[in-house]
């Protein structure tokens, strides 16, 4: 699976206004909507409920907030790079500026996971995390998510 699968170039926020976790929550809500047909708020619940069971905070500066919603057809994604970071209750404490947000039908279960990984491996590149960082344009931001995963095999 590949990034390019769950995310447009429509649902890159290159620098986004966030002062806390819920509020960087409802403000990725917000850019899922339009583009899964989704109404924020429902979205916003999910996300939260999701937060309750434990933090999406990685590590690392990065967080990957997911859920489940019933009327979703296919995987959905939005990647935000915060313009500053924010306490997201990580599991290493530090904070977060790269939030990917990742949506899933809930019948999706082996697909999900699949992505979950997919998002975790990306983020788990120092090097990619830096030029995500480095990059102020949603084109520049999308160009690197979506790079093909170099195949490592002989």
């Amino acid at each position: 699976m590949e990034l390019s699968d769950l995310i447009g170039l429509d649902c890159v926020v290159p620098a986004l206004k966030a002062t806390s976790k819920k509020q960087a929550l409802q403000e990725l809500a917000a850019a899922a909507s339009p583009r899964c047909g989704v109404h924020e708020r429902e979205i916003f619940d999910v996300l939260l409920e999701r937060e309750r069971l434990g933090t999406t905070g990685v590590g690392k500066g990065v967080a990957i907030p997911h859920g489940k919603l019933a009327d979703l057809d296919q995987l959905y994604g939005v990647f935000a790079r915060l313009a500053q970071p924010i306490d997201f209750e990580a599991i290493d404490d530090q904070p977060v500026d790269l939030v990917f947000l990742l949506l899933a039908p809930e019948s999706a279960g082996a697909d999900h996971l699949k992505a979950l990984a997919r998002i975790s491996r990306l983020f788990r590149d120092d090097t990619i995390c830096a030029k995500l960082r480095g990059a102020s344009r949603a084109e520049a931001l999308y160009a690197l998510l979506t790079e093909p995963v170099a195949s490592h095999a002989a």
